[in-house]
């Protein structure tokens, strides 16, 4: 788990950049002095004006591990004070401040005793936590089943698109809410309450549910997983408004 003792700032220097939607760039920072952080961890980033103005925003890692090596994957608010800077003017070998890691409730440990399957859903970016999990998980010796539940409005949207079809030991379904990719069978459309029961544990099978998306994504599914009898003290979220 996230050890609080060890948050705090450090300088990272960006050794790799591209990106992964349209308005959505994938960052990968090097951080000599990161600790190595748990699946489903954030950071606060920094940014300091010439003029000593200050501005920092939460995001969620995609990484995770005793490694100096972070990622992040930052979407662009077009009126935000921060994000439209990272998605298009920040550079390789530019240096920014994050400080953390940062996060205890919606981390998953895999030493946990508890075997239960895990479900995983996201909305739109919500899917960065998620996938660190579900990342971690291929190199974890364990026996909980894992499924992703990822709805996101285009194939062009998708996040760690690669990423996600080369994961062989968690069950990935994903629903495009605007326009599914050619020769699908399933059409496009928002999820409902059917359709998160159809491509989800059941209640029976007592999952830990893990849910991250913009807030009112959330509040639905966890009503709908309330209405289909799902344990609330088994459901962790993790919610983000538009303010980046």
């Amino acid at each position: 788990m996230t050890n609080p003792t060890l948050v705090r700032w450090h300088v990272g220097r960006v050794i790799g950049r591209r990106y992964e939607a349209d308005s959505a760039v994938r960052l990968e920072l090097d951080v000599p002095t990161w600790p190595g952080n748990d699946a489903g961890s954030h950071l606060d980033l920094r940014l300091t004006a010439p003029d000593g103005y200050q501005a920092s925003r939460s995001y969620s890692l995609a990484s995770s591990g005793e490694s100096t090596r972070v990622v992040l994957v930052v979407h662009e608010v077009p009126d935000g004070e921060v994000s439209p800077f990272l998605v298009h003017q920040l550079a390789e070998g530019d240096e920014v401040e994050i400080q953390g890691p940062l996060g205890r409730y919606n981390i998953r440990n895999p030493a946990d005793p508890d075997r239960s399957p895990v479900q995983l859903i996201a909305g739109g970016s919500g899917v960065v936590p998620l996938f660190s999990m579900a990342s971690a998980r291929e190199g974890v010796e364990e026996s909980a089943d894992f499924r992703l539940l990822y709805s996101v409005r285009t194939p062009r949207d998708v996040l760690f698109a690669d990423e996600l079809g080369a994961l062989s030991r968690t069950t990935v379904d994903i629903v495009h809410t605007r326009e599914s990719p050619p020769r699908s069978v399933r059409p496009p459309g928002r999820l409902t309450r059917d359709g998160v029961a159809a491509v989800s544990f059941s209640a029976s099978a007592s999952p830990r549910t893990y849910i991250c998306g913009p807030t009112a994504f959330v509040e639905t599914i966890v009503e709908w997983l309330l209405e289909l009898g799902h344990d609330p003290a088994r459901i962790r979220t993790e919610r983000f408004g538009g303010s980046n």
